[in-house]
């Protein structure tokens, strides 16, 4: 049997009343997902937003989907609303992003959904380790057309030749109990309990080489060194493209920045410290600062977004957690890389660890040393 007469209009005609609804490009799912949340909400009269509950747009929804539909369908699911219907693809994803960027408690979501507290945790996880899985391409060091960008934007936005990236560590609050003979190594410089997150990240807002897992009471250079890229960069692998010249001949090679926590190192070039500096050494640090202020927009932006490693996470599972964060990482990314735009709209100095202070580090290595210098003259030239 044919199409019924007129049913093409009428889909037009249905798709564009969703669409005057503030669900733009939505279908037949998220009419019967919103009207099934409109009926737990405390206040069903106000208009549901897509964006505003998911912290993504329908395009971006759509293909999180397909990058974890297989996993979810392979495994036999009795998940269900408190109705008795069982959830699909779509219902969990949208449940476990709604866990992942409110950071509400899981009885909280389960209320708003209408379903156990215990399923929420259930379908978080099993989201979390279909990310792995299948969206693990979206979080990777840059290959050379894309690297070669990268230094074009640093050079381009702050005049910093030949930079491949911006390193900074921000700490993921916990809450450990008392008697977890354990949880001292936890307590950081501020006396909290917090797990570190160290990123290199693009001037895009790229998350590009993530490390976490470490407790926050290590500081800085210990967690760099423990890294797979600090091994690829000390063994010449990684940041050994080709140097750029300078004027007069001087060659510069690739590099990424950070802050006076870390190291000064031949491919880790960090700011001048003291108070005698030279013109040339303050200006460098301006520069400085304002570049690397891309990683501590990124950070932000991730903590702000996906609220779960934003709070204090009650009893985590130090095991867990880790997951947690790349995945949180992983979808900060895919944002970027499905929209095709940056979602930029923080002040320049928006931080993300609000209560810790700088901290210093006095390794300083002579070729780092002399690959500053250099660009500091450039820059002051």
């Amino acid at each position: 049997m044919g199409p019924v007469r007129g049913s093409r209009r009428r889909k037009r005609a249905d798709k564009s009343a969703a669409a005057a609804a503030g669900v733009q490009g939505s279908g037949d799912w998220w009419v019967d997902f919103s009207a099934r949340i409109a009926g737990h909400l405390s206040i069903p009269e106000e208009p549901i937003n897509f964006e505003s509950i998911f912290k993504v747009s329908r395009k971006t929804f759509d293909y999180i989907c397909s990058l974890v539909r297989d996993e979810l369908m392979a495994k036999v699911s009795h998940l269900a609303f408190s109705d008795g219907k069982i959830l699909s693809v779509e219902d969990q994803v949208a449940v476990a992003l709604r866990r992942l960027n409110s950071g509400e408690s899981l009885l909280n979501i389960g209320v708003s959904f209408g379903i156990n507290h215990s399923t929420v945790s259930q379908v978080t996880w099993r989201f979390v380790e279909a990310m792995e899985e299948r969206g693990i391409q979206h979080l990777k060091w840059p290959n050379c057309h894309e690297i070669e960008i990268s230094k074009y934007k640093f050079h381009t936005l702050w005049g910093l030749p030949n930079c491949c990236g911006a390193i900074d560590t921000t700490h993921i609050m916990m809450c450990l109990p008392s008697v977890d003979t354990s949880s001292k190594v936890w307590i950081d410089h501020e006396r909290k309990h917090s797990m570190i997150l160290q990123a290199i990240i693009d001037p895009d807002m790229r998350f590009r080489d993530i490390v976490t897992g470490w407790p926050g009471s290590m500081n800085e250079p210990p967690v760099l060194c423990s890294s797979g890229f600090f091994k690829m960069c000390e063994k010449g692998t990684r940041l050994n493209g080709e140097q750029v010249k300078l004027g007069n001949g001087v060659e510069v090679r690739e590099y990424i920045i950070g802050d006076s926590g870390f190291p000064l190192l031949p491919w880790l070039i960090t700011p001048y410290q003291g108070k005698d500096l030279s013109n040339a050494e303050i200006e460098f640090n301006k520069i400085h600062f304002a570049a690397r202020g891309v990683a501590q927009r990124a950070l932000a932006r991730l903590k702000d977004t996906w609220r779960i490693i934003q709070g204090e996470m009650w009893r985590p599972d130090k095991h867990r957690l880790p997951r947690i964060i790349l995945v949180c990482c992983l979808l900060h990314n895919i944002v970027i890389d499905i929209e095709n735009e940056v979602r930029d709209e923080m002040p320049l100095l928006q931080e993300h660890d609000t209560s810790y202070k700088q901290q210093f580090c006095d390794t300083t290595d002579n070729e780092g040393i002399i690959l500053r210098d250099k660009l500091a003259e450039y820059l002051s030239g």
